[in-house]
């Protein structure tokens, strides 16, 4: 990205900025870090673009557009350190000034297609930390009227009891490429969201790397809130939220389309005990049908078998490193960073680069223990939502070179 054959279309970029931007001044715009923007367009780029960025910066561009109409961003380029999370340098972009709703967050050098905002106003956040790698960023922004997004831009908030969403052209003709839709879906505090696909058709691929669909509970897209991620010609299971929001997400990369899709959604109340007793009664039901979980997790933390003897009866095997641990409740939730996987099983893995990450929910937070930073053999089962579920009998232990032999032969072995 960063070699020569990088530098021509970057310099055609910034002539074109240069010209839109302030032609009787200089050859090329200054880019500083954050600002002020109004006015129908105009370019945003990190700090010294094209030169590479600074280290531990924090820079925030608050664009406004006409009243009545919607910010579009488009980015031009992008080249920020790559990680699989977008931990460490990103570029968050928002709805309105502040406290708005996230409506995405980018790094590497993936380019997402246009960001749409609901209002007239749109707020981009660049972080970097101690450690820089790459040229930055450089986007367009430009006023366009709310109804013209029909074709090309998708996404807004949905607060009706009931509703659709679906791609760009459905059903006419495929999504077009390079497209980045955001919908929020807000229900009353005490509802839930419940989302079903009556047609799907996503470009396949094993990891959904290229365009997909993911779902995350509440209003903000958080690797850790993620429900799944979707891709291929089959419709996912129906979706219900544990809250009141709900964001969908689908982004298209700049190749192949497809069909797309059509969803629909409405809100529903909380669950309740299937049950005419008394309130007393309910409350006594409620809480015997948790004992089986507590007693689970009361017993003693023991792994069972041996690597051979647990291979066939998981329906994932892994080797990986655990880069996140959030407590939930009695259990908890990790993301994994895969360094082999040895039986994939229905486990919805992310890709990013190189890099793969699988989640999984430890059901008794303590048993078996799993620490931030250590490489760990994970065997376990898959929920609907595709993450893996590891028991108190779950087979885990720590991995070590020696054991790479080992796994290798199970792969081949016929279950």
């Amino acid at each position: 990205m960063r070699g020569a054959g990088a530098w021509a279309p970057l310099c055609l970029l910034l002539v074109a900025a240069a010209q839109h931007s302030r032609p009787q001044l200089s050859e090329r715009p200054v880019f500083t870090c954050g600002g002020i923007l109004t006015g129908e367009s105009g370019f945003i780029g990190s700090e010294g673009f094209p030169g590479v960025y600074p280290p531990n910066s924090k820079c925030t561009w608050k664009i406004t557009v006409p009243e009545g109409k919607v910010v579009v961003l488009n980015f031009r380029f992008i080249d920020l350190e790559s990680d699989n999370l977008c931990r460490y340098d990103f570029v968050d972009v928002y709805n309105g000034h502040a406290n708005g709703q996230r409506i995405g967050r980018f790094c590497g050098t993936f380019r997402p297609g246009a960001l749409v905002s609901s209002g007239n106003k749109m707020m981009v956040q660049m972080i970097s930390d101690a450690n820089t790698a790459g040229n930055g960023f450089m986007a367009m922004f430009s006023a366009a009227e709310p109804n013209e997004r029909g074709d090309q831009y998708c996404g807004g908030l949905l607060e009706r009891p009931s509703g659709s969403f679906k791609t760009p052209n459905w059903p006419d003709r495929d999504y077009p490429a390079g497209v980045t839709c955001v919908w929020h879906i807000v229900a009353p505090k005490n509802q839930l969201i419940e989302v079903t696909f009556e047609k799907f058709d996503v470009e396949r691929d094993n990891y959904c790397r290229y365009d997909y669909v993911a779902v995350f509970n509440g209003g903000e897209i958080n690797d850790a809130e993620r429900i799944g991620k979707y891709c291929g010609d089959s419709p996912p299971a129906p979706i219900v939220s544990e809250r009141n929001e709900l964001l969908i997400q689908f982004l298209s990369d700049l190749s192949l389309t497809a069909d797309g899709f059509i969803g629909h959604y409405k809100f529903r109340p909380k669950k309740l005990p299937t049950t005419t007793a008394l309130p007393v009664t309910t409350t006594f039901l409620a809480t015997t049908s948790l004992k089986p979980t507590v007693a689970l997790c009361q017993q003693k933390c023991r792994r069972s078998g041996t690597l051979e003897s647990n291979y066939c009866s998981s329906n994932f095997v892994l080797a990986g490193t655990v880069i996140t641990t959030i407590p939930r409740g009695g259990s908890l939730h990790a993301t994994v960073s895969i360094i082999n996987i040895y039986k994939e099983g229905n486990l919805a893995i992310q890709q990013a680069g190189k890099n793969m990450s699988a989640k999984v929910i430890v059901v008794c937070k303590q048993c078996p223990l799993l620490r931030r930073g250590l490489n760990y053999i994970i065997m376990g089962q898959v929920g609907e939502d595709g993450r893996g579920k590891i028991m108190p009998n779950s087979f885990i232990m720590m991995f070590k070179t020696k054991n790479q032999k080992l796994l290798d032969a199970l792969k081949n072995k016929q279950c």
